[in-house]
């Protein structure tokens, strides 16, 4: 089988997996370090052209981080696409089984077991803090209603207080996000990359946490961490 990926949490996953069949990946699956494959551009804008001339007998997508006129096109080409699109955790533990499964591996990688059981047994929050979950800036975007991400801090104790909103990713202004009196800010370092100099400032008296991104929106090797990794980040929160 040849895979080419243009999810890099899944181009990871197939990495660390079953290497021997990835042979395409984004310009931005950085993971795992030492990637040796042909890049194929973004995964917004990857070079279709380039993805052919690799003779993918499957190409990753998500519903999310690629196109759906990409998609389209490489089906009628012929190429067999796998799209996913997890909304919760375990929704993306599922999938990634699905997908593994797919790839003709006969057990679950160790990694993806690790994940399981890590989400598994953490605790039911006591005391969900109420916060705000910017993923850009100029102009704010923040984590609104259905996203994987909101998930994952959902089980961490955090209350995103734009979880109800009709968008899955809200344009705010600085007022509106003020106004609601967060009890924590959440700055992940992508897809914007919030620094200690760059976002806290912006909500004055309110604790924040900066946060590892991959580990909050990844689907992938990463959740095996993450539960650890971002409840440690969130309780440093000051």
């Amino acid at each position: 089988m040849r895979v080419v990926s243009l999810v890099p949490s899944l181009t990871e996953a197939v990495a660390l997996t079953c290497p021997e069949v990835l042979v395409g990946a984004t310009d931005w699956c950085t993971h795992p370090a030492g990637l040796d494959v042909a890049r194929v551009g973004g995964s917004k804008y990857p070079d279709l052209d380039r993805v052919l001339a690799l003779r993918p007998d499957l190409v990753l997508l998500n519903e999310e981080e690629n196109r759906r006129t990409d998609a389209d096109a490489l089906a009628a080409a012929g190429v067999p696409v796998r799209v996913t699109f997890p909304r919760t955790v375990p929704e993306a533990l599922t999938q990634l089984g699905e997908l593994v499964a797919a790839l003709g591996v006969p057990t679950e990688p160790e990694w993806l077991r690790v994940a399981r059981r890590a989400w598994a047994e953490l605790p039911v929050p006591v005391a969900p803090r109420a916060a705000v979950v910017p993923v850009w800036r100029r102009p704010w975007v923040v984590l609104g209603r259905d996203t994987f991400a909101g998930d994952v801090l959902r089980r961490l104790g955090v209350a995103n207080q734009w979880a109800g909103h009709d968008e899955r990713y809200p344009r705010p202004s600085l007022a509106e996000l003020r106004a609601r009196r967060p009890d924590l800010v959440v700055l992940p370092d992508e897809p914007y990359r919030f620094t200690a100099g760059d976002g806290p400032e912006a909500f004055p008296g309110v604790p924040a946490a900066l946060i590892s991104g991959r580990h909050l929106t990844w689907y992938g090797p990463s959740l095996a961490a993450a539960p650890r990794l971002l409840a440690a980040q969130l309780t440093g929160a000051a």
